[in-house]
């Protein structure tokens, strides 16, 4: 089972929903950076539980304890492991799920695959699991602070109800002033409707969250199998419920020409620059000094709270409807974990393109 993410920057995450911890251990950390626990811990805490009524009513803490590679505020250079410890689950809840694959989850092919399978939430499937990933994109946030790079994912569609495509248009800080994490107030507020909606009727909705990374030097990704738009990629569709991902125009643009869609370089002021950004700053796989913009599709949680059809691990046809605490919508606690896997992405590939200390 391949659990390590990353080159030089790597993370390693352990542990399971219903386990006593998840965690992980980072290695690759720039020496001599700033640890800031707090700020690290208001990362974990926009992905926690229980936030709104929108979220799942899972009540945890979720507070993260650094165990090594951190020395009088500052990273070492060596591992930084770390620990939260799990205080909520309510296991019970999927007593009735032990035999039986739940539709659109891991089970039936976590089962086939190992012989084995962890029903409570879904073990190593879970989401729950994105904890040690917000921690380690917290961290590499920490290092790319030093080269001027900034990412800010927010919400942009939920089911039908949708924001302009360009990013430009609004104050991405309001991101943070309401529940579902959408710039657009009004649109918040339409989205926080439907999820609420679709709650009541026990049932989930998916969207779409957008992301924007600042400040990216010209020069990182390869030109070939090292693509920095497809390891953004990969990053995005290794998170839990993600369908879709694209970049600048992505599909939007199959429908216009060519000489609609280039973007033009121009000299402005001695520094080479374009008068658009449709291909969302990357070019042959290569960062170019524009904005980086992409967009990551979210189903519907699969956990619905009402009686579905399925079959057993004999085979049997068999009904069951989920008890417990779910999101009716994934996407306002998701956008903290695209951020983290912006960032640890980004930093990989600055370590190893460049080959300097931060």
């Amino acid at each position: 089972m391949r659990n390590t993410f990353g080159n030089i920057f790597t993370l390693t995450p352990f542990g399971e929903s219903h386990g006593p911890a998840v965690g992980g251990v980072v290695d690759g950390m720039p020496a001599g950076i700033d640890i800031d626990l707090d700020f690290i811990q208001s990362e974990l805490d926009r992905r926690r539980p229980g936030q709104s009524a929108i979220t799942t009513s899972r009540k945890e803490a979720d507070r993260v304890e650094l165990l090594s590679g951190v020395f009088e505020g500052k990273s070492t250079g060596c591992p930084i492991g770390f620990v939260v410890y799990n205080t909520n689950q309510h296991s019970q809840d999927y007593e009735n799920m032990r035999n039986l694959f739940r539709p659109s989850h891991a089970d039936y092919s976590y089962y086939n695959k190992y012989g084995v399978r962890d029903h409570r939430g879904g073990g190593r499937s879970s989401a729950r699991i994105t904890i040690s990933r917000c921690v380690a994109g917290a961290l590499a946030k920490l290092a790319l602070r030093h080269i001027g790079i900034s990412i800010q994912a927010y919400t942009s569609q939920v089911g039908h109800i949708a924001i302009g495509r360009d990013y430009r248009c609004y104050d991405l800080a309001k991101a943070e002033t309401n529940a579902v994490r959408c710039p657009d107030m009004e649109k918040a507020a339409e989205m926080e409707r439907l999820i609420m909606e679709v709650k009541s009727d026990g049932d989930t909705i998916g969207g779409v969250i957008t992301c924007v990374v600042k400040g990216c030097p010209v020069g990182l990704g390869e030109p070939e199998f090292g693509k920095l738009h497809a390891a953004l990629g990969a990053a995005m569709l290794s998170i839990n419920a993600v369908k879709g991902f694209e970049y600048g125009n992505g599909f939007a643009g199959v429908t216009e020409r060519g000489s609609q869609q280039n973007d033009v370089f121009v000299n402005d002021g001695g520094t080479v620059t374009t008068l658009t950004n449709r291909s969302g700053g990357i070019l042959g796989g290569i960062s170019n000094g524009q904005d980086i913009c992409f967009r990551v599709a979210f189903k519907p949680v699969a956990t619905l709270l009402m009686r579905q059809e399925t079959v057993d691990t004999e085979g049997s046809h068999t009904t069951f409807t989920a008890r417990g605490r779910h999101d009716p919508c994934v996407l306002p606690r998701a956008v903290p974990i695209v951020e983290a896997m912006a960032a640890m992405t980004l930093l990989d590939y600055y370590m190893f393109n460049k080959s300097v200390k931060l």
